[in-house]
């Protein structure tokens, strides 16, 4: 048999590939819920992206089908075995201060610049096409192909929860829309409250405060529990110390410790704000929390009793804590790496409830009932109670699977560099697989974009990415 050439076949494709792309990524496919309907859970963008996508798929001979505008599939080939490619047609907002137009789709020095350029529309079609060069060669096939698109990544994963509610689930597959060369292990992720109400504080008949110098009214920080606050505000109320002197004492601990913030005294309260620095919660140490920082410094004044309880809490657990040492939580993994804790929220207001958001990531080889007991067991003492937002277990596929060990093979062949495979502390469409794994687009030293203004992919990755797929699909469903 003839060996292909990939990366000619798609070459070949170029220009037809490069104006369907710019196609797709011109409709704006954002959640809306203004415009939803049946048939359009997520509003009328996404589902035009939705129903393009399909379009391409049914024109390269590809038979469709649509799960209540949730989310749809594509597939060709025949067999008992299916091969799933699992991708999202939506985009996060565009934001502002782009160069140019976010929904432009135009091509400036090599780069296809738009939202969704790189996550997950350009790769996305990138995808179809490689499916529509194994189609358009006339290869045997012995398993059948879907792809499945999603319709909500960037929110809520409805889409695919509803789809796999009906749908069969593939034998294995990957999705196109993390790193190149390959990521098999995904850590556990969860979001938690610890909160504490009025009268679980009461229950823990704590005695009065002596020489109470401020009383802590409200304090304030962060939007999400996956990011790091930057920004953090409390406001106390002086009692032992003046305004005055708890703004000066507040202002010469911001400058030993180089820390940027400010305190201003307003109608006889005083407002302490801090600054921080936000990264992604998957990664907190990268950050400085500003919440925690604010509390430390509070951790300083003699606060009233629910006051002192609240900043105690968080200086002895959550301040500087981001492998969860002090909860006894810690934990490394030789392959999924330590467990993360970021406090992405912090709520506190005299006779409401107290709140700690956390967002905290976990390796396979720790249970989340084991350090989830711990946590419950911490916040029992202070009077909070845990609640679970949202629990995603690790996600690992051995890497002798096949499916694995194809992929490195064809990511090798096509590029010449190794193809070591890498452990993340996010998650990808991989773990809504049984055995699934994320598959590029970005190559090894490229920026990433995602997310960002002016996102972009390289019109030459796109190019290869594609030719890389191309065979990823063939050897796999061969």
């Amino acid at each position: 048999m003839t060996t292909i050439n990939w990366l000619e076949e798609t070459n070949k494709r170029k220009e037809d590939l490069l104006s369907t792309t710019q196609a797709f990524l011109r409709i704006k496919s954002v959640l809306d819920p203004e415009t939803a309907r049946e048939g359009a859970p997520f509003g009328e963008g996404i589902r035009e992206a939705l129903d393009f996508a399909l379009g391409v798929c049914e024109k390269a001979g590809m038979t469709i089908k649509d799960v209540g505008g949730y989310a749809a599939h594509a597939e060709f080939g025949q067999g008992e075995e299916l091969i799933g490619i699992l991708s999202h047609v939506d985009v996060v907002p565009e934001g502002d201060g782009w160069s140019t137009p976010p929904y432009a789709a135009e091509i400036v020095d090599g780069r296809l610049v738009a939202r969704g350029a790189i996550d997950d529309k350009g790769p996305t079609m990138a995808a179809i096409f490689a499916a529509k060069i194994v189609m358009e060669l006339g290869l045997p096939l012995s398993k059948r192909v879907r792809f499945i698109l999603g319709t909500d990544e960037e929110s809520s994963w409805q889409c695919v929860k509803t789809y796999f509610e009906t749908e069969e689930m593939p034998t294995m597959g990957f999705t196109p829309d993390a790193d190149f060369p390959l990521i098999y292990a995904e850590k556990g992720l969860t979001d938690l409250t610890l909160r504490q109400t009025v009268e679980a504080f009461q229950r823990l008949g704590l005695s009065a405060a002596e020489n109470v110098q401020a009383k802590l009214v409200s304090l304030q920080a962060g939007l999400r529990m996956n990011m790091v606050p930057d920004k953090g505000v409390a406001i106390l109320a002086p009692i032992g110390l003046d305004s005055h002197a708890i703004a000066e004492h507040y202002r010469q601990y911001l400058q030993g410790n180089s820390l940027t913030g400010e305190a201003v005294e307003k109608d006889g309260f005083v407002q302490l704000h801090m600054e921080g620095v936000s990264v992604h919660g998957m990664d907190p140490s990268k950050g400085v929390n500003a919440g925690t920082e604010l509390t430390h410094f509070l951790q300083s004044l003699a606060l009233d009793e629910r006051g002192a309880a609240y900043v105690g809490f968080a200086d002895r657990y959550l301040y500087r804590q981001h492998g969860g040492d002090a909860l006894g939580i810690a934990h490394v993994d030789e392959e999924m790496g330590a467990l993360t804790v970021n406090t992405g929220v912090l709520e506190y207001e005299v006779d409401k409830d107290a709140l700690f958001r956390l967002n905290i990531r976990y390796p396979h080889s720790i249970s989340f009932e084991n350090w989830s007991a711990l946590l419950t067991s911490h916040g029992a003492e202070a009077g909070f109670v845990l609640e679970v937002a949202e629990h995603l277990t690790p996600h690992r596929v051995d890497p002798q699977h096949p499916l694995v060990t194809t992929l490195q093979r064809v990511y090798t062949e096509q590029t010449g560099e190794e193809a070591g495979i890498i452990a993340i502390g996010g998650a990808t469409y991989g773990r809504s697989l049984d055995v699934g794994v994320a598959f590029g687009p970005l190559f090894p030293g490229r920026a990433d974009s995602a997310h960002q203004r002016n996102e972009h992919i390289l019109v030459d990755d796109l190019i290869k990415a594609t030719a890389i797929y191309a065979q990823a699909i063939y050897e796999l469903a061969k």
